[in-house]
């Protein structure tokens, strides 16, 4: 995989683009640098920022954006809030737990209106609903906070964790292997590999954590028309590729050469067939949007879980300021 990098755009930017040398560059090409951290290796699920990369949206808003890959090893919340990104990718869940811990993070907008994440079994499995996982092991991440939410809310007190591998292969091999999996990508590896499945969606449980991206509150207290237009231009990209996700899949296939053509198209489409990005609300069209009861709800399931152990209020952890009208 090929790796989005531009020094000048990751180290100048918040507090430190008040240095002379970072003044200096910004002002040579009289754009802002701007860099976002994204959650992951290059993927469909980071389709509207491409988009809005490739046709020049963060220009015109007078941006010099840089897309920062992620990867198992790279925690966004910390990029920000060191001050290696501007932005990152996120959930809502974990930039609560974040903010709890004393991380000075705020989500802007969002980029899905609920989760990906779910439970893929075979289609035989006996496990046809949550409340089944009791008796089996399930590879998932350790401390993922979603799955100590089913274990509460479904009594699994019989259930064994183990670790995930992020690969589809022990599935293949075994037809009684449960894990965790994003419907937009470990069903279509799977069933390239030979497997009928079924996924149990989080999301359907009342665990609903938006997808969202995040600054630092200094940033957004220093820059506020930064921020404004940064999520202008990506709003205007994420729009962009739900009507089509060409251009920025094929820039993605360059990036992450693991990305196949058809596998991004089961991605694009499934994001969009069951309205991730838009939702679906009364109008179709939540993109890039949150809600206060969202985020209260949200927090208060973190503090019955016991996952934020020091009170916050939620209010902080968010702004309403920039979402799309």
């Amino acid at each position: 995989m090929r790796k989005v990098f531009r020094p000048v755009a990751v180290i100048c930017f918040g507090a430190l683009s008040l240095l002379p040398g970072c003044r200096k560059q910004a002002s040579r090409n009289g754009l802002f640098p701007v860099t976002l951290q994204t959650d992951w290796y290059p993927q469909p699920e980071h389709g509207g920022f491409y988009e809005a990369l490739l046709k020049g949206y963060y220009k015109q808003e007078g941006l010099d954006v840089t897309i920062a890959p992620g990867g198992p090893m790279i925690v966004g919340d910390q990029q920000v809030a060191s001050g290696a990104a501007t932005f990152a990718m996120d959930s809502s869940d974990q930039v609560l737990v974040s903010v709890s811990h004393g991380l000075p993070l705020i989500a802007v907008a969002a980029t899905l209106q609920r989760d990906p994440q779910g439970v893929m079994v075979h289609k035989d499995s006996p496990v046809k609903t949550f409340a089944d996982l009791n008796g089996h092991a399930v590879a998932v991440r350790p401390g993922s906070i979603w799955f100590q939410y089913l274990v509460k809310k479904y009594k699994l007190d019989d259930v064994q964790e183990i670790p995930a591998t992020y690969s589809v292969a022990n599935f293949l091999a075994d037809p009684n292997y449960i894990q965790q999996a994003f419907v937009t990508s470990e069903p279509y590896f799977a069933k390239k590999g030979g497997a009928e499945v079924r996924m149990l969606q989080v999301s359907e449980t009342g665990y609903v954590p938006y997808r969202v991206y995040v600054t630092s509150s200094s940033f957004v207290r220093e820059h506020p028309d930064i921020v404004a237009k940064f999520v202008r231009a990506s709003t205007k990209g994420w729009r962009d590729y739900i009507a089509d996700p060409s251009l920025a899949d094929a820039e993605i296939n360059k990036l992450n050469p693991a990305m196949n053509v058809d596998q991004m198209n089961f991605s694009a489409l499934t994001l969009k067939d069951m309205k991730f990005e838009t939702g679906d609300g009364p109008d179709g069209d939540q993109l890039g949007r949150f809600t206060p009861e969202r985020w209260a709800t949200m927090y208060q399931q973190l503090i019955d879980l016991k996952v934020i152990t020091t009170p916050i209020d939620p209010k902080t952890a968010y702004t309403l300021k920039y979402l799309p009208r």
